[in-house]
């Protein structure tokens, strides 16, 4: 395919993937449970932090975190006591776990508490050109209270070769603005453009078919050069591209 007829082709799985359909079988049900801005936020955040493995099983497991935090996530992130936390113990998706999330609830109480909240962060350190700095900071400051050494593998930094596939995810839900129900776009203050494709094994191997990505490993090289050809593509709206790839390699394993 030439340049006009891959943006066609991939504009049409875009719609074909890209409508609340969709919602069913992702972890963006997660968010889309609440109305609150800080609850689809921080829902979301949960979310896409354990997003890794069996899709099934990571849904499960984000319902039962927010049910944990008595389905009210903001208010248990502000307003909880030490013995509020003890009621997380036993949960666990792969390797994270109670302690994990205990670290996690505190860090994101002190996000909201000293930072103007998870939008504040990355509207503060967003780059002229891509995101993935400000993920870097941001790991940075989440991690800035006490916390176990074992919970920084839970978020990536791109700034150490790492695609960030989870954190971009998020990203995309809270900042892109689809006019169909599927993300969110409730952070104003970011642009779309901004964004990078979540690159994990099922968008990078269709990318690779594709001739949009010749890296073989799928770290923040590979990122950047998806990013530079789904800019080509749609320099506005660039991962909406990720509907496309997800979808060819999920669903029909292109």
């Amino acid at each position: 395919m030439n340049n006009e007829e891959l943006k066609s082709f991939l504009d049409d799985k875009v719609l074909q993937y890209n409508n609340p359909n969709f919602i069913e079988t992702d972890p963006i049900q997660i968010p889309h449970l609440f109305k609150v801005k800080e609850d689809i936020e921080i829902a979301g955040f949960l979310a896409a932090t354990i997003a890794w493995g069996n899709r099934k099983m990571i849904i499960n497991n984000a319902k039962k975190m927010v049910a944990l935090m008595g389905n009210s996530p903001y208010d248990f992130i502000m307003f909880h006591h030490e013995d509020d936390l003890e009621k997380l113990e036993g949960f666990v998706h792969r390797t994270f776990n109670a302690d994990d999330f205990r670290t996690f609830i505190k860090a994101l109480r002190n996000i909201y508490t000293k930072h103007e909240g998870l939008e504040g962060i990355f509207t503060l350190h967003k780059g002229e050109n891509s995101l993935q700095g400000g993920i870097s900071r941001f790991k940075s400051i989440f991690f800035e209270i006490e916390h176990l050494q074992r919970s920084r593998k839970h978020i990536s930094d791109p700034l150490t070769g790492s695609a960030a596939k989870r954190i971009n995810m998020f990203l995309r839900w809270m900042v892109r603005r689809d006019n169909v129900g599927v993300d969110f776009g409730i952070w104003k203050n970011i642009t779309p453009s901004l964004l990078s494709c979540p690159l994990d094994v099922h968008s990078g191997n269709v990318a690779r078919k594709l001739g949009l990505l010749t890296r073989k490993q799928n770290d923040a090289r590979a990122l950047q050069e998806l990013d530079e050809q789904l800019r080509l593509l749609d320099k506005n709206d660039p991962v909406k591209y990720d509907f496309a790839l997800f979808g060819l390699g999920v669903f029909e394993g292109f």
